[in-house]
């Protein structure tokens, strides 16, 4: 009997290890789970969504591999990032800080802001007024902000998205032209008003090197509304925003 007991448990814990190196592996080399803890990507991304990001998107750096020493630089298996897509990246002031954008730039383009309209290349970018969105701050403030559909080129077609925003002064909103370098992009979050990203030098973002990039955000799996841990089970009738779940994000 004590035998037995001896080789099941031992099954059982082989069985925890694989299941664990399988998680790792996933996490390493497919997709990552990542929550959005700021409002920078409102009305796209809310504060308390959670969400998975492939991995695979652009190839790896030593950045988008975990526990990875610093014996490469670069990208293995490096794909193109697309205007347009929403990257989960390391702030470039310190290279571990994870920041998600949407990436707005590519390499050689040209962006500007004039008077809250978004130019890439000198060509203004489709903006449509939409129904205007009420939204909850990082201060847990609920504020209604006015809603563009926003239009970029992208390959030979385009994409469109979700942005919203307060105004059209200030400086975040009245740039001078940024050319982006080789090996660099330009990102911006979609809540344009409330957003430390490129148009501003102080938010130690500016040009992101594609090699600090980690992944692509895919689609939101879980969402709650903010100020309720997600292990609260016994609140999750009334605050999740079950709306949101297993939706693809564009």
């Amino acid at each position: 009997m004590a035998k037995r007991a001896s080789i099941g448990w031992l099954e059982n814990l082989k069985t925890i290890v694989y299941a664990g190196l399988i998680a790792v592996g996933i996490r390493t080399i497919a997709f990552e789970p990542f929550n959005i803890p700021s409002g920078s990507m409102i009305p796209t991304l809310q504060i308390g969504d959670y969400l998975f990001v492939s991995k695979y998107s652009y190839g790896y750096s030593r950045y988008s591999l975990p526990f990875t020493p610093a014996l490469f630089s670069g990208r293995i298996f490096a794909r193109d990032p697309q205007r347009g897509d929403i990257a989960v990246f390391k702030w470039p002031r310190d290279n571990r800080t994870d920041y998600i954008k949407r990436i707005i730039g590519l390499p050689g383009d040209s962006v500007q802001m004039r008077a809250g309209h978004l130019h890439v290349n000198g060509h203004a970018a489709g903006q449509n007024p939409a129904e205007a969105m009420t939204s909850r701050e990082e201060s847990g403030v609920r504020v209604t902000a006015k809603r563009y559909i926003e239009t970029l080129p992208r390959g030979g077609g385009h994409i469109s998205y979700d942005i919203q925003k307060y105004s059209d002064m200030g400086f975040m909103n009245n740039t001078s032209e940024f050319k982006v370098p080789a090996g660099f992009l330009f990102v911006m979050g979609d809540n344009r008003d409330n957003s430390a990203d490129s148009r501003d030098p102080n938010s130690g973002v500016g040009f992101v090197p594609i090699e600090n990039l980690v992944g692509r955000a895919e689609f939101i799996f879980f969402s709650i509304e903010p100020g309720n841990a997600w292990w609260e089970v016994w609140t999750w009738p009334f605050d999740i925003r079950w709306s949101r779940l297993f939706r693809g994000i564009i």
